[in-house]
């Protein structure tokens, strides 16, 4: 059984992305990155009202193991980000589906290359 939430999507850096919403899309990163980074103590994301491209990199997390670079899923306009993340960076650890969420994005513009749940379950099965 996935520990990946069915109603997501996913890419093969390991970020999820929620169904578009009134207000865009949320942006995270999977429990799978979260455990292979190890603790994480920064968080670099992109500002409100950057402009965010599908595959590109927008910011960086930093664990007691490694700097990961964080990729978008979608094009678009970022129109939050969780402070409470920036703040206490551990959050990506203990709740990386809930409380620790990156950021959102208005009016996303995805790629083909999202993935179901059970086709990243697939994918990181390897």
């Amino acid at each position: 059984m996935s520990i990946n939430p069915q109603n997501l999507r996913y890419t093969k850096e390991h970020e999820w992305l929620s169904a578009p919403e009134a207000e865009g899309v949320t942006v995270g990163i999977t429990s799978h990155a979260a455990d292979a980074l190890g603790d994480v103590v920064f968080v670099q994301l992109p500002a409100v009202g950057d402009a965010v491209t599908a595959g590109e990199t927008c910011g960086e997390l930093e664990s007691t193991k490694s700097v990961s670079d964080l990729y978008s899923p979608v094009t678009g306009e970022v129109t939050e980000i969780n402070q409470d993340v920036v703040d206490d960076p551990a959050l990506i650890n203990s709740s990386p589906f809930a409380d620790g969420w990156l950021f959102k994005v208005r009016e996303p513009r995805a790629t083909d290359e999202l993935l179901s749940a059970a086709e990243y379950d697939a994918f990181i099965a390897g």
